[in-house]
């Protein structure tokens, strides 16, 4: 089959579905690619690019479009676009059809296959062609740079001769993928970093970013606030209006704001109003990801940069994977390439269109002639939401003590017994064995308890002091065992040249694991 990539006629979109790396995978394939000349071009791709690559450029969209079986585009096709196509062509692109029927209806009428990257299920195995999250995750990412850019402070705290600067303080509303992203790349510029999502079970996640979660006293936020897929579900009134008196807490403390929350097909719910932005300080800086749907901030205005009458920037720009178009190119090149591999199971060049896949069938919108959106229930289930766990009854201060109590009592009881059987044992042995060899055996009994109990004691958080009190034991056997080596017994030499040698490997390994353990908290 015939692959060719359109170049974008939406303003200012320098996005690209085809990159000369992603060609590599698609002649394997067995396709033939082409692509409209000048199309990489604003993602740093030249014509030259794609000609060492093997690919085959074409003067005009027109050409392009007679001329390949499938055609390949990032933003939603224009009229004209699917009025040039033909019957039985696909083309593959963003669609979004639950807002473009016209759309819908001019690809059934047209005869052509519609497949939606917007569409794929959130599934396991269709993570590698979800377009959304890719281009999400450079939003998010791309949110804090900007944020940045327009932020008159440091982002990391510092100490410094001339006094103090605090950290920038960061609220990341909305723990999808692009709040994820954003989470990262403020804690990596050392802001102090908030977060709040509808979801409960989404706070593990923040704060293994070292992002901090904000809890609401609400009954509401226990119960699973995810949608099938992985999208926040919509909430009630009045957790709306706990969250927003929230939100109204945090806005004078908070520096930079960034709001993620938006769900494919609906309209962005308003969640920073203006009496919010109001309450910021000068200076501070909102950044809005819904800004195309209407926006999270009540004064977003799409495809701008306002500033408030107290000073505070609102960034409403709906470009933001276009603004990194080298990096957002190849990741949407790479989920277009995983999705012709479905399409094509053979490698031989040949489409297999087919709709009992479960992804195949999720992201087809118009196929044969009908329209298939909306596609039924994925046969395998949606990314479970992990259940939040349960929240520990608090205690009063006589059960409190009533439990410690019955613990110490049990712990009383285990040691007796641990104590009465290793004497009864010790005992027994005695009975049998010389006095030479009970003295030398009840110093080793009495070493191993208690290096049992020192050792199995150590928090987690103190494993190079583990590491330590290993190393020491072992260095005490490497002593003894050198002593021994110079016995006359060839078993004695034997066993003391072993226990030399895995002592030894045990300290160097301890000491190299230490190490590792000492980089990761270091940076680089």
């Amino acid at each position: 089959m015939k692959i060719g990539a359109l170049k974008e006629s939406h303003e200012g979109e320098a996005r690209v579905g085809i990159t000369p790396s992603s060609t590599a995978f698609l002649k394997k394939l067995g396709h033939e690619v082409f692509i409209e000349t000048g199309a990489g071009e604003k993602a740093g791709f030249s014509d030259q690019d794609y000609e060492a690559a093997g690919v085959t450029v074409l003067p005009s969209a027109q050409e392009l479009t007679d001329g390949v079986d499938v055609v390949v585009k990032v933003r939603q096709p224009q009229d004209g676009e699917i009025g040039r196509m033909r019957e039985g062509q696909t083309l593959i692109s963003h669609f979004y059809p639950a807002q473009n029927e016209d759309l819908l209806a001019k690809a059934k009428d047209q005869g052509i296959t519609a497949i939606a990257m917007d569409m794929v299920p959130r599934i396991s195995r269709a993570q590698k062609m979800d377009a959304l999250s890719s281009m999400a995750n450079i939003a998010g990412y791309r949110a804090v740079i900007e944020a940045a850019n327009n932020f008159p402070r440091f982002f990391t705290g510092q100490v410094t001769a001339a006094g103090k600067v605090p950290p920038a303080k960061v609220l990341v509303v909305g723990a999808g993928v692009a709040g994820l992203a954003a989470i990262g790349a403020a804690t990596s510029l050392g802001a102090q970093v908030f977060a709040f999502d509808v979801r409960p079970e989404v706070a593990e996640q923040i704060e293994s970013m070292g992002a901090e979660f904000v809890y609401l006293d609400f009954e509401e936020e226990t119960k699973d606030g995810a949608e099938t897929g992985g999208y926040a579900a919509p909430s009630s009134p009045e957790f709306r209006e706990k969250q927003l008196e929230k939100f109204r807490e945090l806005a004078p403390e908070m520096d930079i704001v960034i709001t993620t929350a938006l769900i494919p097909g609906r309209d962005a719910p308003v969640l920073w109003t203006k009496d919010m932005v109001e309450a910021m300080k000068t200076g501070s800086v909102i950044v809005d990801l819904a800004a195309e749907k209407g926006g999270n901030c009540e004064l977003t205005e799409p495809d701008q940069r306002i500033v408030s009458e107290n000073g505070v920037v609102i960034i409403g720009y709906t470009d933001f994977p276009s603004r990194m178009a080298t990096q957002a190119s190849e990741l949407y090149g790479n989920n277009i390439r995983h999705f012709v591999t479905d399409l094509t199971p053979g490698k031989d060049g040949v489409i297999d269109h087919n709709m009992e896949d479960d992804v195949i069938r999720g992201a087809t919108v118009a196929h044969a002639g009908e329209v298939t959106y909306p596609p039924p229930k994925p046969k395998v289930a949606a990314i479970a939401a992990q259940k939040p766990k349960e929240k520990k009854k608090d205690l009063t201060a006589e059960e409190r003590r009533a439990a410690e109590v019955a613990a110490f009592k049990a712990e009383t009881k285990s040691q007796v017994t641990l104590l009465a059987g290793g004497g009864i044992l010790l005992l027994l042995i005695g009975l049998v064995a010389p006095a030479s060899f009970m003295s030398h055996f009840i110093v080793f009994v009495l070493a191993c308890f208690v290096g049992f109990k020192v050792i199995w004691n150590v928090a987690h958080s103190l494993h190079t002091p583990l590491m330590a009190i290993t190393n020491a034991i072992s260095s005490i056997i490497i002593l003894g065992a050198l002593m021994q080596i110079g016995s006359g017994h060839w078993l004695v030499v034997i066993l003391a040249s072993l226990a030399v040698l895995m002592a030894g490997v045990n300290i160097f390994g301890g000491f190299l694991v230490t190490r590792r353990m000492l980089a990761m908290f270091q940076k680089s």
